[in-house]
């Protein structure tokens, strides 16, 4: 039977459409290998808040995809999950820029499985 990485592996080679969030937000599937996945995203004015800097949520979503993505890389068909908890940290604000949200398997267990993930920044000049 074939894995939810065959899958993921037809969004990276563009066989199949990125997510429908992921076109939402603009962000892209970059990397992915079993138990770890690299999504890339490109800030911009459409993606702030009132203040002008880029609103978290957009954080959380491109952080659970990484983790989303690089723990549905481990799954057998049929096989499904759901993001039971999400915790993040903003260390500075980010304004344009580009970023990378690396996500990977921490701990497989069953029922559920610990992740990290951590974002990387390039600022735009």
């Amino acid at each position: 039977m074939p894995q939810m990485l065959d899958m993921i592996e037809k969004f990276l080679s563009g066989e199949l459409l990125q997510p429908p969030v992921a076109r939402l937000i603009g962000f892209r599937l970059t990397s992915i290998k079993k138990g770890e996945a690299i999504i890339e995203f490109e800030s911009s004015e459409r993606h702030t808040n009132p203040m002008g800097t880029l609103h978290g949520g957009i954080l959380c979503d491109i952080t659970d995809a990484a983790m989303g993505l690089a723990y549905a890389s481990t799954l057998e068909e049929g096989e499904s999950f759901t993001t039971l908890e999400l915790k993040i940290n903003f260390l500075k604000p980010v304004w344009k820029a580009r970023l990378k949200a690396i996500g990977k398997v921490s701990k497989k267990g069953e029922p559920s499985a610990l992740l990290d993930a951590m974002s990387l920044m390039k600022r735009r000049t």
